[in-house]
């Protein structure tokens, strides 16, 4: 029997990049039913909303989704239509796997880690106050009461929620996921030597649930320590599981290890849902032109065959990724060790040769 899954199509190189996955997952023979859903810039235009409610209800409605790239505007307009999808749906778990292929260029050769972001907290959740506004001048008026460091007036202010139970259930996912996908070690990210009330009651609820996992290994690291410490020995890590911002960060630093945001799939995780995506941007500037890496999209599409149980299908659609990967002949200009190179192939000729090798 078949199963319904969202397709929302994004914006800028988004559906270039929905194409060319869609028709990979097809073509591992997994029945999925496709319902095609707007989202972003171009949607906004017509319906003044960057995420139609329509969109939001076929997301409810099917319980699985997978997103292409969605432009969001720099310090004006809208807010992140990623972010909101990930609060209003409480997909509280970001699981980003950061992975080398061989082909890829890059100076790590045995990477293979996996970054688990807390999604609805932190300074992500949104509670900003406007420089100058009523309400943020009030607030700045009640915390200069109320603590010895005093604030401008002229400050905007953002606010930093970590709950115990937010904290809880994504460290305890961290540790399930190791289970399930034999893992030997989760590592803690904080900052608790300095925001005691916050990342240290992370630091603290982490420790906690650690005890229930007697058989996986537990250490932490403050945050600026951990990014020297994926620069210099990633090999030494598995399982990462941060709170929203540093999550944010590190998961595109540990990106980088293994070739880039091309290679880099995401999954965002609640307990009635999930919506997959590539960690990388709309990409605007190349829209139209069949040019960008579809592999973070369709790996992201891997990553959803998984969570849906077409195991074999996920394995199958990897395989076909890696050997495309590894030739290095079908593959997009970014992935050439010359960027100029002629021989470069565009988005849909690099997913027809994964296609190619999952027939054979």
């Amino acid at each position: 029997m078949s199963k319904r899954v969202t397709l929302i199509t994004g914006d800028g190189t988004g559906p270039e990049l929905a194409q060319a996955t869609r028709r990979c997952i097809d073509a591992t023979g997994a029945q999925i039913e496709w319902d095609i859903q707007p989202a972003g810039i171009d949607i906004m235009q017509t319906e003044g909303t960057p995420l139609p409610e329509r969109t939001i209800e076929s997301v409810k409605t099917n319980r699985v989704a997978i997103k292409a790239p969605i432009t969001t505007p720099v310090g004006t307009g809208f807010r992140s239509v990623n972010v909101f999808l990930r609060q209003c749906l409480d997909l509280y778990a970001c699981v980003r796997p950061c992975k080398t292929y061989k082909g890829v260029r890059t100076y790590f050769g045995n990477v293979d880690l996996v970054i688990v972001r807390e999604n609805t907290e932190d300074l992500y959740a949104g509670i900003e106050f406007e420089k100058s506004k009523s309400e943020t001048l009030e607030l700045i008026d009640w915390l200069n009461k109320h603590s010895s460091r005093k604030i401008s007036p002229n400050a905007g202010i953002s606010i930093k929620p970590i709950s115990v139970e937010g904290t809880e259930r994504i460290v305890k996912y961290a540790f399930d996921y190791a289970r399930q996908h034999n893992r030997k070690k989760v590592t803690s990210v904080h900052k608790a030597n300095i925001m005691k009330h916050t990342d240290g009651l992370w630091l603290e609820i982490s420790r906690e649930v650690a005890k229930q996992y007697p058989d996986i290994e537990f250490e932490d690291r403050i945050v600026d320590n951990m990014c020297m410490q994926l620069v210099q020995k990633p090999e030494l890590y598995d399982v990462l599981v941060l709170p929203n911002l540093y999550g944010d960060i590190l998961s595109d630093l540990a990106a980088g290890l293994v070739g880039g945001l091309g290679v880099a799939p995401g999954a965002n995780i609640g307990k009635d849902g999930a919506v997959f995506e590539a960690t990388h941007g709309s990409a605007p500037k190349y829209k139209g032109q069949n040019k960008v890496n579809p592999i973070a999209m369709i790996l992201s599409g891997k990553l959803m065959l998984e969570y849906m149980g077409f195991t074999k299908e996920a394995q199958i659609i990897e395989n076909a990724v890696a050997e495309v990967i590894a030739e290095g002949k079908d593959v997009t200009y970014d992935m050439k060790p010359d960027r100029n190179d002629p021989t470069a192939v565009g988005t849909q000729e690099m997913a027809d040769a994964v296609i190619k090798k999952m027939k054979r």
